[in-house]
C-alpha cells in the first residue's frame, strides 16, 4: 500500500498549470483529500468528461483515461462522463472559431460506443458510465440565470482564444459561454472530489468548475491537469479528431499500425512518455539512443507501433499488422496478400465504393485524396471523381492511401 505521499506523488505525476503555486496548491488539497478518504473510508469521487463529438476517441484522450485508471487502482470511485449534452454546444477551448452544433440524434449515435472505447484502459467493473444530459437537460431558465451569476463577462473573455477572437473582431456567440458553465454544473451535479483534464480544459475545470462548485456551497474540486499533450500524426499540434491527424482507438489494428509508423521521428519520444508510460530515464535513454546512433528510428516505431497495437487490440493483431505493413513497404508486389473482397454487381462510381464501403470519410475527402493521387484501381491513379468500375474489369484492387485496400470481385 503507497503511503499519502507516494500517492500525491503519483497522482500530481504529469500535471502541470503553468504556475507553481496552483500546483502546489492542488497537491496540498489532494494530500488533504486522501487522508481524509483514508481516515473515513470513503473513496474520492473522480471523473474526466468526453464530448462525443464524433464516434471514435483516440490515443490522446487516453492519457486523462491512464490518470482515472490511477485513481481507480487506488480504490477511488471514477465516472467516465460522457458529454452528451455539452457535445451540442461544444467546447470552444483552444478554438479560432465557433464549433458547428449538433443534434441530439448525431451526439447519441457518436455516444454510442465510447464507454466501450473507454474500457480499453479503465476497469469496466469499477468504471461508472454517465451522460451530463441527465442533469443539464433538466436546467431551466431560471437555473441557468441562478448559476450565470456566480461569473463575470470579463471572466470569460480574457480567455486566450476569445481574446484573439475579439481583437480580430471575430464574432464570439453567446452560446459560447454557456459551455464552461454546463461544465462547471457537472462538476456540481456529480459533488466530485477531484476532475481531470487537459490544458486546454484549465479554464472549465479550475476557474468555471471549482468557483461554481463553491458558490453553491461545496466545496471546490482538485483540478489534474495533465501537463502535455500527444501530437497527431504530423508530429506537430495536438491530436485532434477535428484536424484529422488523430489515431483513433477504433482504428483497425493495421490500420492503427500504419497511422503509428506514420508519425514522425522527433514524436517518438513523447508517444513512448504518454502512451507506453516511460518512465524520464527510459525516454532519456531512447533520445540518446537516436541521437547516437544505437537505436534506429525506423525499428523504435516498429516496436512502438506493435506493442500500441496490442495494447488495443491484442499481440496476434500486431504480429499481422507488421506483416501486413512488411507485405506492402518491404515486398516487391506492393500489395498484401490478405485483402479483403467486396462484390459489385453493377456499373459504380469509385467515388460511390469509396464511400459505401466506409474507406473515406466523405466525397470530399475523396476528391481531395484524388487530387493528391491517393486514390488507386489496379495500382494505377484515379483522379476523376466520375471514374467507374464495371463488372468486366473485375477484379480490381481499389486503393486509398498507403494503407486501405479492397478487392472489387463479381457477384
Amino acid at each position: 500500500m503507497l503511503t499519502i505521499d507516494e500517492q500525491v506523488e503519483l497522482l500530481m505525476s504529469g500535471a502541470e498549470y503553468g504556475d507553481p503555486q496552483t500546483k502546489e496548491v492542488m497537491s496540498r488539497e489532494l494530500r488533504q483529500r486522501l487522508i481524509e478518504a483514508e481516515k473515513s473510508g470513503r473513496p474520492l469521487r473522480v471523473y474526466c468528461g468526453y464530448d462525443p463529438r464524433t464516434a471514435d476517441l483516440h490515443l490522446g484522450h487516453t492519457i486523462t483515461m491512464r490518470k482515472l485508471r490511477q485513481f481507480q487502482d487506488l480504490g477511488h470511485d471514477v465516472t467516465f462522463l460522457v458529454g452528451s449534452f455539452t457535445s451540442l454546444i461544444g467546447d470552444p477551448s483552444d478554438k479560432d472559431k465557433a464549433r458547428e452544433q449538433l443534434t441530439r440524434e448525431q451526439v447519441m449515435e457518436n455516444a454510442r460506443t465510447y464507454a466501450e472505447q473507454a474500457f480499453k484502459i479503465l476497469d469496466r467493473e469499477k468504471t461508472r458510465v454517465r451522460f451530463n444530459d441527465e442533469w443539464l437537460s433538466t436546467l431551466d431558465f431560471a437555473d441557468i440565470i441562478r448559476l450565470a451569476s456566480n461569473f463575470t463577462v470579463q471572466q470569460f473573455l480574457v480567455r486566450e482564444n476569445f481574446k484573439k477572437r475579439l481583437d480580430a473582431g471575430e464574432p464570439i456567440y453567446l452560446h459560447e459561454l454557456f459551455y464552461g458553465l454546463m461544465q462547471g454544473y457537472d462538476a456540481v451535479a456529480q459533488e466530485t472530489d477531484v476532475q481531470v483534464g487537459g490544458q486546454d480544459q484549465l479554464f472549465n475545470i479550475i476557474i468555471a468548475g471549482r468557483k461554481l462548485q463553491e458558490g453553491l456551497g461545496q466545496r471546490p474540486q482538485v483540478a489534474i491537469i495533465m501537463g502535455e499533450s500527444l501530437p497527431g500524426t504530423d508530429g506537430e499540434i495536438k491530436m485532434s479528431k477535428s484536424l484529422g491527424n488523430h489515431i483513433p482507438i477504433l482504428a483497425e489494428p493495421w490500420d492503427m499500425f500504419g497511422k503509428v509508423m506514420s508519425v514522425p521521428d522527433k514524436a517518438m519520444p513523447i508517444f513512448h512518455k504518454l502512451i507506453l508510460g516511460w518512465s524520464p530515464t527510459q525516454v532519456n535513454e531512447l533520445v540518446q539512443g537516436l541521437a547516437n546512433g544505437t537505436r534506429h528510428p525506423n525499428e523504435v516505431k516498429m516496436n512502438l507501433a506493435r506493442e500500441i497495437v496490442s495494447i488495443f487490440h491484442s499481440a496476434d493483431d500486431a504480429a499481422a499488422a507488421q506483416k501486413r505493413w512488411d507485405d506492402v513497404f518491404r515486398s516487391h508486389g506492393g500489395l498484401p496478400e490478405d485483402i479483403e473482397q467486396s462484390v459489385l454487381s453493377a456499373p459504380e462510381r469509385v467515388l460511390d465504393i469509396l464511400r459505401r464501403l466506409e474507406m473515406v470519410a466523405s466525397g470530399a475527402e475523396a476528391k481531395r485524396l484524388m487530387q493528391q493521387n491517393g486514390i488507386r484501381l489496379n495500382e494505377q491513379p484515379v483522379t476523376d471523381p466520375a471514374a467507374m468500375v464495371t463488372p468486366e474489369m473485375l477484379p480490381v484492387v481499389l486503393q486509398v492511401g498507403k494503407r486501405k485496400f479492397v478487392k472489387l470481385v463479381a457477384g
